[in-house]
């Protein structure tokens, strides 16, 4: 390729026919070094040849954030192995469905996810804080990832009865994964720039659909081979695919001014509450992130009732197999692929708001479409477009963050957003479990008999998510429209 590049450069140089001088073109990734084209000429028919050419063969600049930027995206490619296979389609029914059993596994499952939510939620803003002036924001996402990888292999030992083993496991997975997930989303800074964070950020999320997807196939395969297949065996896949993906993060993301961490005196957790004193008492500072905390602790409850529950929805409603869960899981996995990437575009294009408004806008004319449904098919469509508008506003929520925080407190306002997010995690399952009980018992209580009273009571439950969103969205209209060009402005802080 470059002996001939070098031939036809040589040639226009030398200015044999038909390659004059005026036909070179110095290289580069910028249209802006090209004289031709930024001086509004176009070259001589004859010479245009020279011109495809060299923009064709022409070296793309190094790009330092590359092998950053995918080994970012790889670790979302396995976290997401955990969302799919624990929390969406198999140990989340399995819970409910064979370790306890009836509308008190859904129950128990509401509250397990709750507690972990609010575990997380008290000590992520501490973490968070020491992560960012000791820089040790990777050093605290590999602790939690192995804390949930290894609890997520423990699973495999959770039988039929054993429910206090089953909420123990998961709970400890659960704080892992999300806590781990404070640490990765506070990286995102330091794989994007302000003009690409929010596609970044959707890749990154696209990325990880396609490693749900990956993770269920894995599961799905052996579960329809392999008579008297072992479920749990599942779990122990699960562990493995969130381990190698975690490798390339561990090994090639750098932290932003990672060697410029501090070292304090005082000691870790004394530093970490003396910050987080300081940027409460200057609080009036970041109005729009709490506004936006408020909208996002509000929307977000919803959006985790939906994935929470989703397997269950599916099984109670629809009767659906474990085969089928997880082919509605990798249903929804790919149109959230597809909706992570275009709303993280719609994010860099206009802004992060828009983005998330329009996805909200979507999500609740999904699970409105929900409480009419009765056909599994259209049970699979909903899903599709639900998937789609979900992911889009949780990939771009994750960006916002970045834009509304000030450079020297990013993780720490990804801990205050985890507050928020862990709350909803909490709030959201808690409301859904718990009207889904009362109402089954209110139903039951009536006369009506015991299935029909669960799946009324689950639509009461599924009404409660559009009540979330809908809130939710009215908040975030009150938030300042933020971009590249028009950027929050702090007075820097110590």
């Amino acid at each position: 390729m470059w002996v001939i590049r070098g031939v036809f450069i040589i040639l226009a140089i030398i200015g044999a026919k038909p390659f004059p001088r005026s036909a070179i073109i110095p290289s580069g990734d910028d249209i802006e070094a090209f004289p031709i084209i930024r001086d509004g000429t176009l070259p001589h028919p004859k010479t245009i040849h020279i011109v495809v050419l060299e923009v064709i063969l022409m070296k793309k600049p190094y790009d330092p954030n590359k092998r950053p930027r995918w080994s970012w995206y790889f670790y979302d490619f396995g976290n997401s192995a955990y969302a799919s296979v624990i929390l969406l389609a198999v140990y989340s029914a399995y819970f409910k469905g064979a370790v306890v059993g009836g509308a008190e596994g859904t129950r128990l499952w509401g509250i397990s996810v709750g507690i972990a939510a609010v575990l997380v939620a008290v000590i992520s803003p501490i973490l968070g804080t020491i992560a960012d002036y000791s820089k040790k924001k990777k050093a605290f996402l590999m602790g939690f990832t192995a804390l949930s990888i290894v609890f997520t292999a423990m699973l495999f030992f959770v039988r039929k009865g054993d429910v206090f083993t089953g909420m123990l496991y998961f709970i400890l997975a659960e704080i892992g994964y999300r806590g781990a997930q404070v640490f990765y989303d506070a990286l995102l800074t330091s794989v994007s720039t302000p003009e690409n964070i929010g596609s970044v950020s959707g890749k990154g999320w696209a990325v990880g659909m396609l490693g749900g997807i990956a993770a269920l196939i894995f599961v799905l395969i052996p579960i329809k081979l392999i008579d008297g297949f072992l479920l749990p065996i599942a779990f122990l896949i699960t562990a493995a695919f969130y381990l190698l993906s975690s490798i390339p993060t561990l090994l090639w993301v750098k932290e932003a001014d990672e060697a410029s961490g501090e070292k304090p005196e005082k000691g870790n957790i004394r530093v970490a509450f003396e910050r987080l004193a300081s940027t409460l008492r200057s609080i009036k500072s970041y109005k729009e992130f709490i506004k936006y905390t408020i909208a996002f602790l509000i929307y977000n409850d919803g959006i985790m009732m939906l994935m929470d529950f989703a397997a269950i929805i599916g099984a109670t409603l629809f009767g659906m197999d474990q085969t089928q869960l997880i082919l509605f899981v990798i249903v929804i996995q790919i149109s959230g692929s597809a909706g992570a990437l275009l709303f993280g575009k719609i994010s860099d294009r206009y802004s992060s708001k828009d983005s998330i408004l329009i996805s909200l806008v979507m999500l609740i004319a999904c699970i409105a479409a929900l409480l009419f449904v009765k056909s599994l098919v259209l049970f699979f469509v909903v899903g599709f477009f639900a998937g789609f508008s979900l992911s889009g506003a949780q990939a771009v929520s994750r960006s916002m963050v970045s834009q509304l925080a000030p450079a020297n407190k990013v993780a720490e306002f990804y801990g205050f957003l985890s507050v928020a997010g862990r709350t909803s995690t909490f709030i959201g399952p808690l409301v859904f479990g718990t009207l889904s009980f009362r109402m089954n018992n209110w139903y039951l209580n009536h006369g009506f008999d015991t299935v029909t009273a669960e799946h009324y009571g689950l639509y009461w439950a599924i009404a409660s998510i559009i009540l979330f969103l809908v809130v939710g969205l009215l908040f975030l209209l009150l938030v300042k429209r933020v971009t590249a060009k028009d950027p929050i402005l702090y007075n820097a802080t110590k």
